[in-house]
């Protein structure tokens, strides 16, 4: 219950038409420039790539007979449902990047000015948020997943490719569908699939 109150409270204030002189709230800043280390580019690339990944292939080889391969799936829809959505938000707001302007307050600036909300670390909370949910309570070590998103949130905002009101609405909009992914019947997208992908392949094995 307290980590869906603190993501409706999230996402009320993403919703709000509040705006400060720096960007939304007033929460956006320039930062010094920093693709070294912990926070080059390839190593974000290696995270969103190796999430989708784990998770596609979590999904394909548990398929949907267990607890852990239903996680799997709704993580999968969480992750397809969050990059629909906040690639319709980026195409809508047409907010420019760091990396295009110091000025934390120009939207609609075309479609090639994509910095609101960050997508990918949308994609990343949404494809751990599900995990949390279901195993947080029973395993408090799984909450540790929170740090992927919130290591890719400072590395995008540290490369210049994004405001830090890009990353924290971005992970707020991952963590609702993660948790509204969750809380299904039944994930969504294997149900558009043929019956093979709900067995799973490591059955095929047995």
């Amino acid at each position: 219950m307290r980590t869906r109150l603190s993501v409706v409270l999230t996402l009320s204030l993403a919703c709000s038409p509040a705006w400060a002189g720096s960007g939304i709230l007033g929460m956006d800043h320039l930062v010094p420039y920093d693709d070294s280390g912990i926070w080059k580019r390839s190593n974000q690339e290696i995270l969103i790539y190796g999430t989708i990944v784990t998770v596609a292939g979590g999904a394909l080889w548990l398929g949907d007979n267990d607890r852990l391969g239903d996680t799997f799936w709704r993580s999968v829809d969480s992750m397809v449902v969050t990059a629909v959505g906040t690639q319709a938000l980026k195409w809508t707001f047409q907010r420019e990047r760091p990396s295009e302007t110091d000025n934390p307050n120009k939207w609609f600036q075309g479609l090639h000015a994509q910095s609101f909300p960050s997508g990918e670390v949308a994609a990343v909370t949404a494809a751990v948020t599900p995990f949390m949910a279901t195993y947080g309570s029973e395993h408090p070590a799984v909450y540790l997943l929170a740090l992927l998103p919130a290591y890719d949130a400072v590395a995008r905002v540290k490369v210049h490719a994004h405001w830090q009101s890009d990353v924290v609405f971005g992970a707020a909009i991952g963590a609702g569908v993660g948790i509204w992914a969750t809380h299904r019947d039944s994930p969504w997208i294997i149900s558009l699939l043929p019956g093979g992908f709900k067995v799973g392949w490591v059955h095929h094995f047995d």
